[in-house]
């Protein structure tokens, strides 16, 4: 082992601090757990590698010669240097944490999951923020980039790189005004739904999934408004005859919200499920990991813990 090597051995750098601290191969030994065979043995590798007695033996105890007086400022430092380096991989602690997390929603998202993460979120982190933003094409550059830390909902796009865990299904119902005058049952049939006017929402992959199951079956569906996302649905259905076909858990929160009544929806619709997703480079982050368990913990459906990569993410 070359002069360069040995002092590039953090075992080596701490033996020599040790012994320039106590003087003493016995008290080394002892401040460093280690038998004191094992520190003569290492005091005489650094001797042998750097050409010097490094310590003399005097009445005062082990005094270090001028060449380890010259090395141990260095070593010190860079000691300190390590140390640094493993404090700064500290555990992530939400009571104490102030930060912010950014996390990428669908429009449903911002409704149904939104409110209760938040709640969660203040009560484990009071000094945690959250900004929670639409679904856009700068989505994966800024998950990448870690301007982002998670993205919630149905997202397909999110492919190579990023990792994905699957949090609970969704089938699709009809919302109604509670007092329409033509739905005064439970039974909504495919033809009274093929003679109602709707109410569509024009954003979104899960209404892409309601759009093609109507055109391959064939369904009349005619729609009157059209809506850009959910804002103003259920003012809109409690106050007309309309009628929206959306997922359940939507649905559903609407429904509470606004007095509305559920429907079993007629139509075959594909299912889908909603997911998290983040970057591979933040898979071990203690801030991101948190997070994601959070979510996890509020929304994941029994079964549902396993983790998966998208094509070409690194495994866990």
């Amino acid at each position: 082992m070359s002069q360069e090597n040995v002092l590039q051995d953090p075992k080596l750098l701490r033996l020599l601090d040790a012994m320039v601290s106590t003087g003493s191969v016995t008290r080394a030994a002892e401040q460093l757990g280690l038998s004191q065979p094992t520190v003569s043995i290492g005091l005489g590798r650094l001797r042998t590698q750097l050409g010097d007695p490094l310590f003399v033996r005097t009445p005062q105890g082990m005094q270090p010669t001028p060449r380890t007086e010259a090395l141990i400022g260095t070593v010190r430092e860079v000691l300190d240097g390590l140390r640094r380096l493993s404090e700064s991989e500290a555990r992530f602690d939400p009571a104490t944490a102030r930060r912010s997390f950014r996390i990428y929603m669908t429009d449903a998202s911002h409704i149904t999951l939104l409110p209760r993460l938040f709640t969660h979120v203040r009560a484990l982190a009071p000094g945690v923020q959250l900004e929670a933003a639409g679904i856009g094409p700068e989505m994966a550059h800024a998950l990448q980039a870690g301007h982002a830390d998670l993205a919630l909902g149905l997202i397909p796009g999110l492919e190579a790189g990023f990792y994905q865990q699957a949090l609970f299904d969704q089938d699709w119902v009809c919302l109604a005004h509670p007092h329409h005058p033509r739905l005064r049952t439970h039974r909504f049939s495919l033809r009274q739904y093929s003679q109602e006017a709707h109410v569509g929402i024009v954003s979104g992959t899960g209404q892409q999934l309601l759009e093609a199951a109507v055109k391959a079956q064939a369904v009349h569906r005619n729609v009157v408004l059209r809506l850009p996302g959910f804002l103003g649905l259920s003012a809109i259905l409690s106050t007309t005859d309309l009628v929206a076909t959306l997922p359940r858990h939507i649905g559903e929160t609407l429904a509470r919200v606004g007095g509305l009544r559920v429907l079993p929806c007629p139509v075959t619709i594909p299912g889908f499920t909603v997911k998290q997703h983040w970057h591979a480079r933040y898979h071990h982050d203690e801030a991101s990991r948190w997070l994601r368990g959070v979510c996890a913990e509020l929304f994941l459906s029994a079964g549902r813990a396993r983790v998966s990569p998208r094509r070409n993410a690194p495994r866990p």
